[in-house]
């Protein structure tokens, strides 16, 4: 049905260009290739003729409310020429008095407002190249955290602490596109006071649990956006092609400059880095519908990349489906580890190293705990039979 919504390619969360990425890939607005500027409009009388510098979105706001100003003093202005032509004994209009404001202080602040008001100078936007997103510091040392496609292949990045901070270089320690992760630093004695976030227990997270996202979406400096958790056990696709799980879903608003942003709980905890969103058409924008790389995924993932290493993760080569009884083979890859144990397509796989698999999900929760190298045994049923074989496993390629 036109309109529905596509759930296939949720569209990662970087606003802008940066280098060799594909310029579909990222939610960044743009005018098409094909479309004609805008034919200029006939000069005012006394208004020089020819093109009108370009501005920046901001520029047009000023020079919008700018603009409507002056017509409004000069329609007042004429009315108050013509009343003085008419009669020179006309007096001055009395000053308006402004309307009165209810007395008793401040309004209660609303609990956003309380989470906001504890986490907010712990979250920075993040600059590379020509694309923009958003981090938040976890440590004393000026570590950060942001998503892997807002960095890209870059080893440098600038960042900004505050509304109107200055920006400052920060050296990206590592990226992992399989998580969507990636670490940054800071030289603590050019911030000043640093405002580390906390981390929860993701696993503790439950569906209606009171979230908010807080990020620089488009540019706008540090803005919260609130809702609830809508969902968990989620999974995305990676940069790399590969599948996060555990994402938790949420509805508050996420939008293109939101990603490697923090969703906080109510007691301003990380639950989840925002990384992506739903969308309805080709717009790019919010419907409700937002992912975020769960806590649990960033604590281990993290401290690996903060030391410099680089993960490497278990590789089976399958690619599987959810069967009646347990989970498919649909392809093995060519000369990979499942291919070397004997697998074929069409196996169905019952378990592995002992526990019972019934979705793909299951297969790659019995490898976390494996590295590379290790070996597990795979049962499977085939032409009727069950048979175990015994797979080592080999490291994760760049991409599936």
């Amino acid at each position: 049905m036109k309109g529905d919504l596509d759930m296939s390619e949720p569209v990662r969360l970087w606003s802008g260009t940066n280098g060799s990425r594909a310029a579909h890939d990222w939610a960044a607005p743009r005018r098409p290739a094909a479309e004609a500027p805008a034919p200029e409009e006939a000069p005012a009388p006394g208004q020089a003729s020819g093109p009108r510098p370009a501005a920046s979105w901001r520029g047009r706001l000023r020079a919008g409310a700018a603009g409507a100003l002056a017509a409004a003093l000069l329609v007042g202005g004429g009315v108050l020429v013509g009343d003085q032509t008419g009669s020179d004994s006309a007096s001055p209009p009395a000053a308006a008095a402004p309307l009165p404001a209810a007395s008793g202080g401040a309004a209660a602040t609303t609990d956003a407002g309380r989470v906001y008001a504890a986490v907010a100078d712990g979250v920075v936007a993040v600059q590379v190249g020509g694309g923009s997103g958003t981090g938040f510091v976890i440590d004393k040392r000026g570590t950060i955290v942001t998503n892997a496609h807002v960095v890209g292949e870059s080893s440098q990045a600038s960042v900004r602490f505050g509304d109107s901070g200055a920006t400052i270089d920060a050296e990206v320690l590592g990226s992992d596109p399989s998580t969507d992760l990636a670490v940054l630093r800071v030289d603590p004695s050019r911030v000043g006071t640093l405002r580390p976030l906390t981390f929860a227990d993701s696993d503790a997270v439950r569906v209606g649990d009171e979230v908010v996202a807080i990020g620089h979406p488009f540019g706008l400096d540090r803005t919260a956006t609130a809702g609830i958790v809508s969902g968990l056990g989620r999974e995305i696709q990676s940069p790399n092609g590969f599948s996060i799980d555990e994402v938790i879903q949420t509805d508050a608003a996420i939008n293109p400059g939101n990603s490697g942003g923090p969703l906080v709980d109510g007691k301003g905890r990380v639950v989840g880095v925002n990384s992506q969103i739903a969308t309805a058409g080709a717009g790019g924008g919010n419907v409700g519908v937002g992912f975020a790389v769960p806590a649990n995924t960033v604590r281990e993932v993290v401290p690996r990349l903060a030391s410099g290493r680089t993960i490497e993760r278990p590789y089976l080569g399958v690619r599987t489906a959810a069967g009646t009884a347990g989970v498919e083979v649909q392809e093995v890859t060519a000369g990979g580890p499942a291919q070397r144990a004997g697998l074929r397509s069409g196996d169905v796989v019952t378990s592995v190293d002992g526990r019972t698999v019934s979705d793909p999900d299951d297969i790659t929760g019995a490898l976390d705990d494996n590295e590379p190298g290790d070996s597990v045994t795979v049962e499977v049923e085939r032409d009727g039979r069950r048979q175990k074989l015994d797979v080592t496993l080999g490291t994760r390629p760049a991409n599936p």
